[in-house]
């Protein structure tokens, strides 16, 4: 994490905005639900947090689905969330790079991360192993992170968060109902 610059030596150490990628396949159902989830945690709790969302195999600038957008609106704070402005990513290095943490759907989009990103594997993991592993702060995002020495975890499909492409809305809306009990669980942890 950076520090703000041009502040005044009195001025406090305020924290700076921690920069969370939370990635998915396609990036546009589990990572656009999370990542939206989380960006309202954040400003609800005054956690500072920069959110972006990408897929490992996204089609780059799709607008979220129509049935993402009905299952985000079930949960209470989202239902007159304006979600038009998102458009589905693909995940790269640049996107990596600036990660403080990387928050993914499935124990297979860490694997891919391992692979083809190895530098950010140390700070890539599941929201599920996120949420129990995870301590509170204090100390920094980056010690707690390195603590848990993430690219050395053996990784387990339990750890999933079901995909709902193809399913119906309620299966979209089982998901973004399972991601929000977990968004609300890692804010707590960020």
């Amino acid at each position: 994490m950076s520090s703000s610059g041009g502040r005044s030596p009195d001025a406090g150490d305020l924290p700076s905005a921690a920069a969370v990628l939370v990635l998915c396949t396609g990036n546009a159902a589990r990572s656009v639900m999370a990542g939206y989830m989380l960006g309202q945690l954040a400003e609800d709790l005054g956690i500072p947090l920069r959110i972006t969302t990408a897929g490992t195999h996204a089609l780059e600038g799709q607008p979220i689905s129509l049935r993402t957008r009905a299952a985000l609106a079930r949960v209470g704070p989202f239902a007159e969330h304006p979600l038009s402005a998102h458009r589905s990513r693909q995940l790269d290095a640049f996107g990596l790079g600036d990660a403080d943490l990387v928050v993914a759907m499935e124990a297979d989009h860490v694997r891919y991360v391992r692979r083809r990103f190895p530098q950010a594997a140390p700070r890539t993991a599941t929201l599920r192993r996120l949420c129990r592993d995870l301590s509170p702060p204090p100390p920094a995002l980056a010690d707690r992170l390195r603590a848990l020495e993430l690219d050395q975890v053996v990784l387990d499909g339990s750890e999933d968060v079901p995909d709902p492409a193809g399913g119906d809305e309620e299966t979209y809306a089982l998901c973004a109902a399972e991601l929000w009990e977990l968004c609300q669980e890692l804010a707590g942890r960020l």
